[in-house]
């Protein structure tokens, strides 16, 4: 992807001149001859340097160092005909990125440019690598000794070192995206952005638009460019998640990408190109929803070149005890608690079917560990919905009934349009992403 640079000089020679150099050198340019034509763009655009005059005919550079430096990191280079040292100093101390005085070279110049981007680059990495401080996807990052995990362990180590496409099946809370997470920190895209995308959580209407971008004015609210997840992922991965709510006609679009590695902002005409690894997941039966007419049977196939398939917790209990240590020890840190589950609270931890599987796990163990105030954590203190059923002890509070029924229904209906979530929510009356709420709420799968 080509980089943009905001261009602002008042003389027309210097201007076109630079504006040549720069797009000779593969950059793309905007030029103004005004400091307000300038500002207005940068509020509309989005820029990876500026360069500007300092005497301008209606503000000086230094007000547009202050403007662009309040706003972004873009990184900006003043120069000017009548440099001092008094004037560097100024432009430093407002947060420019250099300063250069006329009469320069076009090689000096450029090298400038290629300077402030790289730097900003790095910055921009430094920040992604904070976010992953504490983790580490150097080895598998996923806990399991029973034969199922090490079958998903070895397939991971193998697909880590291609950039196949690859989709992950999985009930909620398997750890589809941990799965991703790790597939990606260890191929040779780890340098390089991952974003993760959950789709049934965007609101229908607005899928395109945070999947492939819009230009200005594409549609109501559309105020300024703004780049897609594909174009933010160049380089690295893209991890599409619950890929099965994906609408009929984005999922035209995701194959075009798939297959050409090309897309349009919506509303833009030009075309981009991305390098981009895919690796999506689904908790839906896809092969049914092919069957059903709801997802493309092209892309089914483009998506399934590689499929894992990640077990619930229920068929691999003899990896139970390994997580609760872990995350037990997790939340002892976390909370600054030397505590431990009694015998009989791992037995129920241990025989209990986790409907929303090791996520579920781990949150009853913090939701244990932070309620407790004694060292051992017994079974009574464990959720009631895990321990033997007592009638008498059943719940008689209206919030709780109301919410066992709101769950039966949303099961029914999901039961009669054979979990389109979409069709779901319609019938329901309500969206797509507050359905999807109330499914991770409720854990319903």
């Amino acid at each position: 992807m080509k980089k943009t640079v905001l261009l602002i000089e008042d003389e027309k020679i210097m201007r076109v001149t630079l504006e040549d150099a720069l797009k000779a050198a593969g950059f793309e340019v905007m030029a103004f001859e005004t400091g307000g034509a300038a500002m207005q763009s940068f509020g509309d655009n989005s820029f990876d340097a500026a360069v500007t005059d300092v005497m301008l005919p209606d503000m000086n550079g230094f007000d547009i160092v202050r403007e662009i430096t309040s706003r972004s990191d873009t990184p900006v280079i003043v120069m000017t005909a009548y440099g001092t040292i008094k004037d560097a100093v100024e432009a430093m101390k407002l947060g420019a990125f250099d300063y250069i005085t006329k009469p320069f070279s076009l090689d000096e110049f450029l090298l400038l440019v290629q300077r402030a981007l790289e730097i900003k680059q790095l910055k921009e990495e430094n920040v992604r690598l904070r976010k992953d401080l504490g983790k580490c996807y150097c080895g598998p990052n996923i806990i399991g000794e029973s034969a199922e995990m090490r079958k998903v362990f070895s397939l991971v180590e193998r697909v880590s070192a291609s950039d196949a496409t690859v989709l992950i099946f999985g009930e909620s809370g398997t750890g589809k995206e941990l799965v991703a997470t790790t597939i990606h920190y260890q191929s040779g895209r780890k340098d390089k952005p991952l974003i993760k995308v959950n789709c049934a959580a965007l609101p229908e209407g607005l899928i395109e638009s945070e999947l492939f971008g819009h230009e200005k004015g594409a549609f109501t609210g559309a105020a300024k460019k703004k780049p897609g997840r594909f174009e933010l992922a160049d380089g690295g991965t893209i991890f599409l998640d619950e890929i099965g709510d994906l609408p009929l006609p984005t999922q035209s679009k995701i194959l075009r990408v798939i297959q050409e590695r090309q897309f349009e902002r919506i509303g833009g005409t030009t075309t981009l190109n991305v390098n981009v690894r895919i690796i999506a997941a689904t908790n839906s039966n896809l092969e049914a929803q092919v069957k059903a007419g709801r997802f493309r049977e092209d892309l089914f196939y483009r998506f399934n070149v590689i499929p894992i398939t990640l077990p619930p917790l229920r068929n691999r209990k003899e990896d139970i005890p390994e997580l609760i240590e872990f995350f037990m020890d997790k939340f002892r840190k976390k909370l600054s608690k030397n505590i431990r589950f009694s015998k009989d609270a791992v037995d129920l931890l241990i025989a209990f079917d986790y409907p929303g599987n090791v996520r579920e796990l781990e949150n009853i163990i913090e939701r244990c560990v932070t309620l407790s105030t004694s060292e051992v954590i017994s079974k009574e203190e464990l959720p009631s919905f895990m321990l033997p059923e007592n009638p008498s002890a059943k719940s008689l509070l209206l919030s709780d009934i109301a919410a066992g029924a709101e769950i039966n229904h949303i099961r029914r209906v999901l039961h009669t349009t054979q979990g389109n979530k979409t069709k779901a929510a319609e019938l329901l009356g309500i969206s797509r992403k507050t359905l999807w709420e109330k499914m991770t709420s409720y854990r319903i799968e």
